[in-house]
C-alpha cells in the first residue's frame, strides 16, 4: 500500500489528537457555607468600613462544559451581619436599614450564565432585599483547587435601589455604593 506523505502526517495527527484526553466536564452542585464568605465594604465619614454576613445557604448547579444551563441561589440571613461593632450591627438591623424583623432574608437567584473565557463567567440574576428585586450582573472567576471549585466575584449595589439606609442615613454619611465580595466554595461532583 502506498501512502502519500501529507496524508500519512494527517492520519498520525488524527490518531495522536484522538488519544489525548479531552477537557472533561466538571460539575459543582453544593455550596460549602462553612468554607465560603460574603463580605462588603462602604465608606462612612470618609473611612472604609468592612463587614460580613455570617449565615447563608447556597445551591449551585454548574457544569463547566455547559455553563448556560447553570443555576445558583443564595439566601443570606441579614441578621447575621457583622459590621465591626455591636452598635453598627444593631443599627443595620433596624427599619431604616435591613429591617430584619420583617425581611430576614436577602436572596440572589440567577437567571442566566454566560461563559467569558478563561474560567470567567457572567452570572445575571435577581437580587431581592426588603421585597425589592433588581437585576444584577456579577463577573465570577472559577478557581479549581484540588477537587473543589472556588467561585469569587464582586459587584456594587446602590443602597437607594433597595431602600437601605433611609431617613437620617440618606444624607450621604454612608456611601450610596456598597461593594459586595464573595467567595463560594463548592466540591467537585
Amino acid at each position: 500500500m502506498r501512502v502519500r506523505f501529507p496524508h500519512f502526517i494527517a492520519l498520525l495527527a488524527v490518531v495522536a489528537l484522538g488519544s489525548l484526553p479531552c477537557a472533561q466536564a466538571v460539575e459543582y452542585n453544593q455550596v460549602n457555607a462553612a468554607a465560603s464568605q460574603i463580605s462588603f465594604t462602604f465608606s462612612q465619614f470618609g473611612s472604609r468600613v468592612y463587614g460580613t454576613f455570617g449565615q447563608f445557604e447556597g445551591t449551585l448547579d454548574f457544569d463547566t462544559q455547559n455553563p448556560a444551563t447553570a443555576h445558583a441561589v443564595l439566601n443570606i440571613q441579614l441578621a447575621s451581619i457583622d459590621a465591626g461593632s455591636s452598635d453598627a450591627n444593631t443599627e443595620l438591623k433596624k427599619t431604616a436599614w435591613f429591617d430584619t424583623e420583617h425581611y430576614p432574608l436577602g436572596t440572589f437567584k440567577s437567571t442566566s450564565v454566560k461563559a467569558l473565557g478563561g474560567d470567567r463567567y457572567l452570572f445575571i440574576g435577581d437580587l431581592t432585599l426588603k421585597t425589592i428585586t433588581r437585576k444584577v450582573e456579577v463577573q465570577v472567576q472559577l478557581k479549581p483547587e484540588s477537587g473543589i471549585g472556588v467561585f469569587v466575584g464582586e459587584f456594587a449595589l446602590n443602597r437607594d435601589d433597595f431602600k437601605v439606609g433611609e431617613g437620617e442615613w440618606a444624607d450621604g454619611v454612608v456611601s450610596k455604593d456598597i461593594n459586595i465580595r464573595f467567595r463560594m466554595v463548592a466540591p467537585q461532583q
